[in-house]
């Protein structure tokens, strides 16, 4: 007997059959064949029904096997289909050469993968599978041989999968990154190098396709977590800002070539109640199911550890933190009561399909890195930050809050409980489960439990290794999660979850990237196939000229950067930091009154910039115009009453117009709050001479120079105050100290020049004063050189004379 050959019959059949055979017979009872294991599909697999064909793989324990027959048989009684296979080899797949660097390696097959065998069915076998098993079973058997002539079977398995009546039913987005791993630095979620940031991609999967969509890639900036409302309208995304900004938070709407401007993104640190010195990285935001709201964790501090292994090369998990929502139409940011007790860290906060209540993980709050501990050097090391997450579950009452309520199941159970996401029809919250800490845990393993509580159950859809980042398809049936049992190269599966929340084992999405990057954030899309097509991202080309000019005018190239502020405020006009910094470079380079005109239009784009109304107030103190400056210092101070800077400079302006008193309080409330500030303290001794109050004065200049021998004012101004007080031998000092320091200040030579004058030496005093004039006329100090002049002429020994 040869090994059975599609039957002539079928060359009539139209071409869409060509390849298969439809029969009615079996396999032939050969005794005696050794047992073939198939390795996937794994047994009751389910399917959806809009799915491309997988690659079924399979051991064959006899090495002769050279051939494969498949059959598929059908529960209903559908005619058995019959494919004759050469079972290819398992092959690594596409790699990505410039994801290769030498913290990572190529992917490597097991010996396991590299003695497996493959067969794909074509699109129209597929079908044929999917049409004939639809709502029911169906059995794949493997039958080897030692050629297609041979008519003894070697080796027999089988399987028995599904296809779902389900459909997938939309598409799925998702981050495709490489695996470069980077340094530690405390408290920063750095997974990759920073120069390989412009790899990371953004795609598209329809599962009935062989391939995804790309639809954003070479961002020059970071941008993580994502989340869709429920009707697939809006996109909400993390995004790095200018500065390494991490609190900036994109909320757009979806269409098929989209874009994120930078009217688009908002700020969590508008947050009224954010830790003063605390920047905020707003861990892990999720857009609610209308769009009009998202919930993150702020003023949180996070457990951060690199690893070299490119295989698990982060940990990461917040040890402090407080949930608050932000409201698209209010556009303000609040705290959530009942999840703002900094007694616990409150994190993974998700929404309810109807957006009355969230489901979010808790735990006691501790410092991120404990004295004494050890920083983790590998995934699960036991010098971790030990913490272990509870589920509970919140009134959301439109911000109102209320009392939370610990998730039966999913809480008190010695386990960390992470990352809920709860199922479109309310009824169940799966979860991650593990050891310590939260996802992407090596021992992160799926569970699921019912909303109101109950008993939890481990998912059969796990793999041996890291179980998370899950996401439910629009109409709740199916659940796509990213894990790391196949490949350290994380990739991406789905499982069926039937109304009862039982689910099948897990189905992979092949093809998502290349071998030898990861596939993470996978979250379906409630779009059609060409609902999103592209992503562009002017913000993050604004945020990147903003970097650009913001570091050219730090080191001082002024023309440069303001060359870079204009291009960046061509792409946003109506950025107000972009306009504040603007007017910064525009005034180092001497351009008054322009730099105004940019701090106004800051305040005009937001009122509530303190910032800008310091920069402005400053401004209109050179202009000598102290009514406005003190309304714009106290404007910003009422955002930061604790801000010493703001008191100085309102100091300042109330001394410039002669409200002494009221300077001096503003003074001794900055000195208050930084009292190693040796300006502040100048200020306040200037401030205190003026009003004749010389000891105090000279005390202050004094602790002035200790903080900051080289703060030339405050060692001229203490010179002052001991010549007024008589102590010429000490005030000459000073100023000899200074002109040392600063040999063209002309103001210290001329005081110097009194001090000898007053004490009878004269020729020493005539050469500070021709010192004094000269740097007038060179620094184009006309009333100083007038003043020195008229000094010299009244000299009788004036050689000028």
């Amino acid at each position: 007997m040869q090994f059975p050959r599609i039957p002539p019959v079928l060359l009539a059949v139209p071409l869409l059959l060509v390849g298969l055979a439809v029969s009615g017979t079996r396999f032939p009872p050969i005794p005696e064949v050794s047992p073939l294991t198939i390795d996937y599909p794994l047994a009751d697999t389910v399917f959806p029904p809009d799915m491309a064909a997988p690659t079924f793989i399979w051991r064959d324990p006899v090495e002769t096997s050279r051939a494969w027959l498949i059959e598929v048989t059908f529960d209903g009684g559908s005619p058995a289909i019959r494919i004759e296979s050469s079972g290819p080899r398992v092959q690594v797949g596409e790699i990505d050469p410039r994801c290769i660097s030498e913290t990572n390696e190529v992917p490597k097959l097991t010996p396991e993968q590299a003695a497996s065998r493959t067969w794909t069915p074509d699109r129209a076998t597929w079908e044929l599978i999917k049409k004939q098993a639809l709502g029911s079973r169906a059995t794949v058997a493997i039958a080897g041989f030692t050629d297609q002539n041979s008519s003894i079977r070697l080796s027999l398995g089988n399987v028995t999968i599904q296809i779902s009546r389900d459909p997938a039913g939309a598409p799925i987005f998702y981050r495709d990154v490489p695996l470069m791993p980077t340094e530690t630095e405390r408290g920063v979620i750095k997974p990759i190098v920073p120069s390989a940031l412009p790899l990371i991609a953004w795609r598209l999967r329809d599962v009935g396709e062989n391939e995804s969509r790309l639809v954003m890639q070479h961002l020059p900036t970071c941008a993580n977590c994502h989340s869709f409302s429920q009707d697939g309208r809006t996109l909400g995304m993390d995004l790095d800002g200018p500065q390494n900004d991490k609190s900036m938070y994109a909320v757009a709407p979806v269409s098929p070539r989209m874009t994120i401007r930078t009217e688009d993104v908002i700020s969590w640190s508008a947050f009224p109640g954010l830790l003063p010195g605390h920047p905020t990285i707003a861990f892990m935001p999720q857009l609610s199911p209308s769009g009009r709201h998202a919930i993150a964790t702020l003023n949180e501090e996070v457990y951060v550890a690199n690893f070299k292994d490119y295989r698990f090369l982060q940990v990461f998990y917040p040890t402090r933190g407080i949930l608050a929502w932000y409201s698209s139409e209010a556009r303000r940011v609040e705290a959530l009561p009942g999840a703002d007790d900094p007694n616990y860290v409150h994190t993974n906060a998700v929404w309810s399909p109807d957006g009355r209540y969230l489901v979010f993980a808790r735990a006691g709050a501790r410092d991120p890195y404990p004295t004494g501990r050890k920083l983790a050097v590998y995934a699960n090391d036991p010098n971790e930050t030990p913490i272990q997450f509870d589920l509970y579950r919140i009134p959301f009452d439109n911000g109102r809050g209320g009392w939370p309520q610990p998730i039966k199941g999913a809480s008190h159970n010695g386990m960390s409980n992470s990352f809920p996401r709860v199922s479109p029809d309310g009824r169940w919250i799966v979860f991650v489960q593990s050891r310590n800490g939260q996802l992407m845990r090596p021992d992160g393993q799926l569970y699921i439990v019912p909303t109101a509580g109950g008993k939890a159950r481990r998912m059969r859809c796990n793999t041996p290794l890291m179980n998370s980042w899950h996401s439910f398809s629009p109409n709740g049936r199916w659940m796509v999660f990213s894990s790391k049992g196949q490949s350290p190269f994380t990739q991406m599966f789905l499982t069926h979850v039937d109304e009862d929340g039982n689910d099948s084992p897990a189905v992979l999405v092949e093809n998502a990237t290349a071998a030898n990057r990861a596939v993470n954030l996978p979250e379906f899309v409630n779009i059609p196939r060409d609902g999103l097509v592209s992503i562009e991202v002017p913000a993050a080309e604004f945020y990147r000229l903003f970097d650009r000019a913001w570091n050219l005018g730090e080191r001082g190239e002024n023309d440069a950067a303001i060359a870079e502020w204009r291009k960046a405020l061509a792409i946003s006009p109506d950025d107000a930091k972009a306009h504040n910094n603007f007017g910064i470079s525009l005034w180092r380079q001497g351009a008054f009154d322009e730099a105004i005109v940019h701090y106004q239009r800051a305040l005009q784009i937001n009122p509530d910039y303190a910032e800008a109304n310091n920069n402005l107030g400053v401004a209109l103190v050179r202009q000598e115009k102290w009514d406005p400056a003190i309304a714009n210092f106290e404007k910003a101070l009422e955002r930061y009453p604790e801000s010493a800077d703001l008191h100085n400079n309102l100091g300042r302006a109330y001394a410039g117009k002669g409200r002494l008193d009221t300077a001096i309080k503003h003074w001794r409330k900055a000195v208050e709050l930084n009292p190693n500030s040796a300006d502040v303290r100048n200020n306040l001794g200037t401030g205190l001479f003026r009003s004749e109050k010389w000891d105090q004065a000279i005390d202050q200049w004094q602790k002035a120079v200790e903080i900051n021998p080289g703060f030339l004012p405050a060692r001229y101004n203490l010179g002052r105050g001991l010549a007024q007080k008589g102590r010429f031998d000490q005030a000459i000092m000073e100023w000899q100290k200074t002109i040392e320091s600063q040999p063209r200040f002309a103001d210290a030579h001329l005081s110097l020049g009194e001090a000898f004058c007053s004490q009878g030496r004269t020729a020493e005093a005539l050469e500070e004063w021709k010192t004094t004039l000269r740097l007038a006329i060179e620094q184009n100090q006309a009333s100083l050189a007038d003043s020195v002049k008229a000094r010299l002429e009244r000299c009788p020994s004036c050689p000028c004379r």
